[in-house]
This record gives structure tokens, sequence and C-alpha cells, in this order.
């Protein structure tokens, strides 16, 4: 499949290498002819230091050579059978771009939006193709990070949803659909939860900037590169995320309180999560399933002490 990235900026270049790492034809546009030429430049860049520790299954140059750079919008968007765009953080700038990208791409396109936080009926719910219209949003950088939140409008056809995870999914991808619109859909929600309580424990003296960038990278970071906050809960007690609810629960009610939140972790959301995390990690497998977190982190101490951590030597 043909792939047009609109939009040369960082995501914009790091999805193209997505793209064609994965065999795909890609298409690389922006209104600045200058920029979308250096874009160029930096996709063999990174894809030289990604084939330096095994990331890339082909040649650089084949890689490469997957990637043209669109002298126009509507050379990009021929035959092209999936759009993302990667433009400013805008509602009106996305407006106006799908509507061109709704006029000119071929009808069965998938347009989809790399926006972080901009619900998709924000800026496609007028359009005549809205029904081909979604968010694609990724971690940064998407060719090291997999991650990829696929938010549907309540316009969005489902066949849309499904194409796109199955694109994405083949191009080594983990696409995980958000259920509701919502700002910042779930990675940010996530991450903005850390930095609003990290910015606060800055303000009142607890801690230094560098002092919380050190807890999360040597600590809960490190947790979290092998297992999701609710499988770490599941581990870290005995007895499971249930009994961890009940022992650290009241804690995490009153550290919500301070900051005027009233979320508690009932028994009946407890009792939804824990289901949940047993589909997969069954409670009488308990010890097993720790031994094998303990083995994840042991290797990401292996790689770690092999290529000593950015922050450590932020000194």
């Amino acid at each position: 499949m043909k792939i047009a990235v609109i939009g040369a900026g960082s995501i914009g270049v790091a999805w193209a290498i997505v793209f064609a790492r994965a065999g795909h034809d890609v298409a690389l546009y922006d209104v600045d002819a200058d920029r979308a030429a250096a874009a160029f430049g930096e996709i063999g860049h990174r894809l030289l230091r990604l084939d330096d520790h095994g990331l890339v299954e082909d040649e650089v140059t084949a890689v490469l050579g997957r990637v043209t750079v669109a002298a126009s919008l509507d050379d990009a968007l021929k035959s092209a059978g999936y759009v993302q765009e990667c433009v400013i953080e805008s509602v009106e700038v996305k407006r106006r771009l799908f509507a061109e990208l709704d006029r000119l791409a071929a009808p069965e396109a998938v347009l989809a939006s790399s926006t972080s936080m901009i619900p998709c009926s924000r800026f496609a719910a007028d359009l005549p193709g809205r029904a081909r219209c979604l968010v694609v949003h990724p971690g940064n950088p998407p060719y090291l990070l997999p991650i990829a939140e696929l938010a549907p409008a309540p316009f969005t056809d489902p066949e849309i949803v499904h194409r796109a995870s199955e694109l994405l999914t083949a191009s080594g991808m983990v696409p995980v659909v958000v259920g509701k619109e919502n700002e910042g859909f779930i990675f940010n929600r996530l991450q903005g939860a850390l930095l609003r309580e990290a910015y606060c424990l800055v303000r009142d003296g607890i801690a230094s900037p560098r002092d919380v960038d050190l807890v999360v990278s040597n600590g809960l970071g490190r947790r979290w590169a092998v297992l999701g906050p609710f499988a770490t809960a599941e581990l870290n007690t005995r007895g499971g995320i249930e009994r961890h609810a009940e022992v650290m629960g009241p804690a995490y009610a009153r550290m919500g309180a301070e900051r005027g939140q009233d979320d508690p972790w009932t028994p009946d959301l407890v009792a939804r999560v824990a289901d949940a995390i047993h589909e997969t990690l069954l409670p009488e497998d308990w010890a097993e399933h720790v031994d094998q977190r303990d083995l994840a982190l042991m290797k990401l101490e292996q790689a770690r002490r092999r290529t000593p951590p950015l922050d450590s030597r932020l000194t």
C-alpha cells in the first residue's frame, strides 16, 4: 500500500520510518519544501542508527528508497490507501487540511490524524467523507514506541477502524482503540496525571525536577517498561490487585483529595479491573508471573548497564 504522510516535522519523519520499514511506499509532503527535503535526510540518519541496533530488517538503502518527497499535496495523495496527517496542533489548520484531504484522496483511503489531544469530531464532523476519518495518535517516536491509539469519532465507520488497525499491526505497531472521544485519549491522560503531580511536588518543595525524573527513570519507568500499572499492582502484592486496592487505596484516595480529586477505587471498579487482569495473569500462577517480571527487569538492567540512561549524563 502507498502511504501518504502529510507534514514533515518530527512525527511525520517518524511515521515515514515506521511505514517504510514495514515495506510500504511512503510519499512525504510538507507545505515547506525545505523542511520536506531536510526530513528526507533525517529519515536516512535515523534509519542508519536503527540499523546499528538491528532494528531494520531490510537494507537501509532499500527502506529509504521507499520514501519520496512529493512536490504537492495532490501528488502525495495520488494512489494512497492510507493518509497520516502530522501538522500542528490547531483545530482550524486540521479542519482546512482535512477538507483538502477528503476532496483529493481516493474515496477508499483512510484519513488519520496524529493529533495528541484533539478529538476527530472537532475537525472532521462536516466533511462529506467523515466516515473514513479518525485519530491515530502515536507515542513519540513511533519507530521505538509502538503504541498507536485509534480514536474514532461517533461517525467513523467501524470498518475504517478495522482497516487502520490491521495496517498498523502489520507495520509493527500495537493499536489500541479508544472507547469514547475525549481530549488527550489514553496516552496523554496518563502522562498528564503524572506531570501534574510532578509539577506539584516541585512547587511544594518536596522534590527537585531532577529527583522527580530520577524516581521515574530508575523506579516507575523501569517497572512500566515491562508491565502496565494494573499488572504492576497485581504482582506487587500477594493477593493481587484486590489486596493492593484494599491496602493502598485509602492512601491514594487521601493523596487525590489533597489535589481536589474524588475518584475512589470502588469495589465494583476494582473487581472489573481484576477480572480483566486475571484473564492473562491467573492468580494461581502469581509466583511464576513475578519470576517472569523479574527476568524482564534483569534483561532491561543488562541493557541499561551497556548504555547508561540519559538522565545519568545530564549533570
